[in-house]
């Protein structure tokens, strides 16, 4: 396994083009990879190829990736990057790869970590009787929360919770987590088998939080193939960071 970091260059068409469609952004990921078709179907379960778009700043914004197999970015240079840049300097081709393993091997329980996720928090509702399911956005901050907290057993980690003397609020603010940047999202997609053209939306939240390990084997499975829906649209990918 392999992280790969990438900074888009925002002045740069591509790169709008790029952060306006994840439908566009995830062909672009997916031919990073030489032994991956762009039809290939994701596996249900182990690795798989993840990736995280960060708005740090208006003019930072990072695209993080991890896959089975070290990518080639040549092209997101090209068309998203400082091309001219890479092209003087060979020891940095424009993105950063690093052995995803060795940090995966040294996570042992109860250590503690600072995370962040992208994901696509939703739920099954069904408003009559009789009806068929159906898979409904979470909307509100308070409800996306709960959606994490409910996942975090299963996925190897507990949220920590806040000491009393630091909780401002009488419900729901007893946790090291905090949900921002909702995004309501609608692009086109195109099916590659009948090339018929469908409309996807689908909301977007970003969590923010310190977590303790609790089953490593189990956690290494989420860093590696992601939680929740959507992950071919740049949700799922968890990455954790040394706690401060």
């Amino acid at each position: 396994m392999f992280l790969t970091r990438f900074r888009l260059n925002t002045a740069r068409p591509g790169a709008r083009r790029l952060l306006s469609s994840p439908q566009a952004m995830h062909a672009a990921v997916m031919s990073s990879f030489p032994t991956l078709l762009p039809t290939d179907t994701p596996p249900t379960t182990g690795p798989r190829v993840l990736w995280r778009v960060d708005h740090t700043t208006r003019a930072e914004v990072m695209l993080y990736i991890v896959g089975p197999d070290r990518p080639d970015l040549t092209h997101l240079v090209e068309q998203a990057g400082w091309p001219a840049a890479a092209a003087a300097d060979p020891d940095r081709p424009g993105w950063q790869t690093r052995p995803y393993a060795p940090f995966l091997a040294r996570l042992e329980a109860d250590s503690v970590w600072a995370f962040r996720l992208t994901a696509n928090p939703v739920h099954s509702i069904r408003r009559t009787e009789g009806e068929p399911t159906k898979r409904t956005a979470h909307l509100t901050p308070r409800h996306q929360m709960d959606w994490l907290l409910k996942r975090q057993k299963d996925s190897g980690f507990r949220i920590l919770e806040k000491p009393l003397d630091q909780r401002r609020l009488p419900d729901g603010d007893q946790y090291q987590l905090i949900v921002r940047d909702r995004r309501d999202l609608s692009f086109g997609k195109t099916e590659h088998t009948t090339g018929r053209k469908n409309r996807v939306t689908l909301t977007t939240a970003t969590f923010d939080g310190r977590l303790q390990v609790t089953d490593p084997d189990a956690l290494r499975r989420t860093l590696t193939s992601g939680l929740g829906k959507a992950k071919a649209y740049g949700c799922g990918l968890m990455t954790l960071a040394p706690a401060r």
